[in-house]
């Protein structure tokens, strides 16, 4: 586990770079993503992703940060969610940052991909939705500084939404202890999806 969180998010993978395109549906609608080795999840979609992009509440005209997007899944299906919905898209990896700019091109998506840590590249900016498949194989204190972090780039009503596997119960207080509510969106396949709102 230690080397698989190492190399997934690491700023530059040294992996030989394999190529591969998935073509699914997600809300109805369908999409194709440009995938490569040395990202999370390149040979499917991830299910929790996918829970995620189905469920997720996206309003019209909603300013949205999907964070540590990997190769753009959730920051394009939420672009397709709503009208006028505008995404924001941040991931460490350079490889999945590539693929994610690759995938707004494929798809057709008016978005802007941004390449740094957590939110230092959304630095005094808010959103009205923060997006997130917590990376928990990075460690409980990483999936805790993103709950937190997300409240400072939160419009007031403003939503973090997540999905996580191992460790729902404690991601759930975490989210309740910040926010001072939480609603279970969806439970599906051991994966929980919760979502949080600033008040």
């Amino acid at each position: 586990m230690r080397k698989m969180h190492e190399h997934y998010y690491t700023d530059k993978p040294k992996s030989k770079t394999k190529y591969g395109v998935i073509e699914t549906t997600l809300r109805g609608k369908s999409f194709k993503f440009l995938t490569a080795s040395g990202v999370f999840s390149y040979k499917k979609i991830d299910r929790g992703t996918a829970i995620l992009a189905e469920k997720m509440i996206i309003d019209d005209d909603a300013r949205v940060l999907d964070l540590g997007c990997g190769y753009g899944v959730l920051g394009i299906v939420a672009a397709r969610a709503g009208r006028n919905v505008k995404p924001v898209l941040t991931e460490i990896n350079s490889r999945a940052a590539m693929l994610a700019e690759e995938n707004l091109t494929m798809n057709n998506i008016v978005a802007e991909v941004r390449k740094g840590s957590f939110y230092d590249p959304v630095a005094r900016e808010r959103f009205d939705t923060i997006l997130c498949n917590l990376p928990m194989s990075a460690g409980l204190e990483t999936a805790y500084k993103i709950i937190k972090g997300a409240y400072e780039h939160l419009n007031n009503e403003g939503s973090l939404q997540v999905v996580v596997r191992r460790g729902s119960k404690r991601i759930e207080k975490k989210m309740l202890d910040v926010y001072d509510n939480v609603v279970i969106l969806a439970r599906k396949g051991g994966y929980r999806v919760f979502i949080s709102y600033r008040k």
